[in-house]
């Protein structure tokens, strides 16, 4: 058994790893967010078996994937769960491989691109820069709507990039808290719409009016939110590359 990362979506983003598991595999268990390059990876014969859930849905298929794991792991084939970005960034990988050991399923993990890493790269926004960022964070968005949350707000106000994975829903609630924990509401904020696939697009406004500016464009998830001053750069690597092109 496998759990692999597939990466932000382009077959040629896999890791060396990954592609060769996906040539070998006899089962492969997928989510949403595979582009089909990569599932023709594998052999015409390999038992493809998706088990996403629709963008919007909150009901959890969790229990079920776990037992499909489970169940075609003791079949005897190669099993590769294939999961969007990185299995342990905020993908439930963790919770999976949990399951796996519990049950007594020999495993193994293969990393993956995280959005989180290669949205924000591929609209041109550094997320650390020594000039403006230390470092940054990566946080889920969900639990903005939350009354009470494990997310640390007065914390993540100080913090100079900030990297929200599922947030389209949410992006007022993060917004306003941020803001409330004293946060610069003309702070950079920009909103990265399915990085690396066709309909890709990138929306930049500040932290006081991204979610009113998304709502505004009809932003659908999923999508990657970055704040902070590195958000700027992005105008000036955009010149770079039309300079080089």
């Amino acid at each position: 058994m496998y759990v692999v990362g597939a990466g932000p979506g382009p077959v040629e983003l896999l890791t060396l790893k990954a592609a060769e598991l996906l040539r070998d595999a006899e089962v492969i268990v997928y989510d949403r967010l595979i582009q089909p390059s990569v599932l023709a990876l594998a052999p015409p014969s390999a038992e493809r078996i998706y088990i996403g859930k629709p963008a919007g849905r909150r009901h959890s298929r969790q229990e079920e994937v776990n037992e499909v794991l489970v169940r075609k792991a003791r079949e005897g084939k190669q099993v590769v769960r294939l999961k969007g970005g990185d299995p342990f960034v905020l993908g439930r990988g963790g919770e999976e491989a949990a399951y796996l050991a519990e049950s007594g399923v020999p495993f193994e993990v293969i990393p993956g691109v995280s959005s989180a890493i290669a949205a924000p790269l591929h609209a041109g926004i550094p997320l650390t820069h020594r000039d403006v960022a230390s470092c940054v964070v990566i946080a889920t968005g969900h639990e903005a709507h939350r009354d009470e949350d494990r997310l640390d707000w007065a914390a993540l106000s100080k913090l100079d990039t900030l990297v929200f994975l599922m947030g389209v829903r949410n992006l007022g609630r993060i917004a306003s808290r941020l803001i409330e924990h004293g946060r610069d509401p003309a702070t950079p904020a920009a909103l990265i719409q399915m990085a690396y696939w066709p309909d890709e697009r990138v929306l930049v406004a500040t932290l006081a009016n991204i979610a009113e500016e998304a709502e505004r464009a009809q932003f659908q998830p999923p999508a990657t939110l970055v704040i902070g001053e590195v958000v700027r750069w992005r105008e000036r690597l955009r010149i770079k590359e039309t300079s080089q092109g």
